[in-house]
């Protein structure tokens, strides 16, 4: 891959995370069910991590974790390292990707966004003293991860499409050369 390639993919990945957000807390506050939205930023590092491996799902994360920091957190730097363990986890499975079944990232979705919401629920409250995790995974947890994975059924084709198209061009500059 050349620099230009490596160049075009991580902008393209970064238009995409910043759409993501964008949409994640403009648009799809306005469709919450009962306080709760769906997490864009999760299918995005879930699926691109899944796709393109752990090296990439480590930088994707963070990136997304960091956008995340800069408008919406007053802790610089928790969410980019939160985003990023998923990032590296989700991409870890990326050996087991096959682009044609829904099942793998669909689960991987569910279960990275359970992973985060546990993680906040221990940084943000636990530590605070709130021992109401039954409360917290009935209300919060689980309607978050359930909402998320249903609107990665949408999300997920999209981000999939856009990385194929992404490696068809990369393939055919590649046979170029040879």
């Amino acid at each position: 891959m050349t620099i230009f390639q490596k160049i075009r993919r991580s902008l393209i990945t970064l238009v995409v995370i910043l759409i993501c957000y964008i949409l994640q807390s403009t648009i799809f506050r306005y469709i919450d069910f009962a306080g709760i939205t769906p997490n864009l930023l999760v299918i995005a590092t879930a699926s691109l991590s899944l796709m393109r491996g752990e090296r990439e799902g480590l930088w994707i994360g963070f990136v997304c974790g960091l956008v995340l920091d800069v408008f919406s957190s007053s802790t610089l730097g928790l969410f980019a390292l939160l985003y990023m363990f998923i990032g590296f986890g989700c991409g870890m499975l990326h050996r087991l990707f096959y682009p044609e079944k829904i099942v793998l990232p669909f689960t991987v979705i569910l279960l990275s966004d359970l992973a985060l919401s546990f993680f906040c629920f221990f940084l943000f409250f636990l530590i605070r003293g709130n021992f109401h995790f039954q409360y917290y995974l009935q209300r919060i947890m689980l309607p978050e991860a359930i909402y998320t994975s249903a609107v990665s059924l949408g999300f997920y084709p999209l981000l999939l499409s856009l990385n194929g198209y992404l490696e068809d061009i990369e393939q055919r500059s590649a046979k170029k050369f040879v």
